[in-house]
């Protein structure tokens, strides 16, 4: 075959396997230093279905079980609802991780991990995902999160003061 004719055919084929590429991971990570002990931080964020009574975009959260999976159901004060699956947990360490069964943020594959920790006579409360964007480029999709974590982290600052 002629250099022309491969050239001709690759291409096209280049084309078809850029477009199955899997795209990479995003990963944010936020924290918030809070002048309370990481007791008192963990019983005000610690369960799981408590972010209704912190986080400022939950109207109401309604827990169930599935499978012996503990989903949160969040109902948001805009609209909409996001199911939430938590996947670990350690209340010695004062961490649970959770992931996105459903929901409108435009994401996909999200695991997340909220965190205390003490920091001197306070804590440091850490929030970290991992996803991918899905119907929307990654910047709109790491706003969306970096948007839920820094107002999550703001309210739990002040509501632990």
């Amino acid at each position: 075959m002629s250099r022309h004719v491969l050239r001709t055919l690759a291409l096209p084929a280049l084309a078809l396997l850029a477009g199955t590429v899997p795209s990479f991971a995003i990963d944010v990570m936020k924290s918030v230093d809070v002048a309370a002990p990481p007791a008192k931080v963990w019983a005000t964020i610690g369960d799981f279905c408590g972010i209704g009574q912190w986080h400022p975009a939950i109207e109401k959260c309604v827990l169930s079980m599935d499978g012996g999976k503990s989903l949160r159901t969040l109902s948001l004060k805009g609209g909409g609802t996001i199911v939430e699956s938590q996947t670990a947990r350690d209340d010695k360490k004062m961490d649970y991780t959770y992931a996105i069964v459903s929901g409108p943020l435009p994401v996909t594959d999200y695991s997340s991990t909220i965190a205390v920790m003490p920091k001197g006579a306070g804590s440091t409360v850490t929030w970290k995902g991992s996803f991918k964007a899905k119907g929307a480029p990654d910047a709109v999709a790491t706003d969306a999160i970096t948007g839920i974590y820094d107002s999550g982290l703001k309210a739990i600052a002040d509501k632990s003061k």
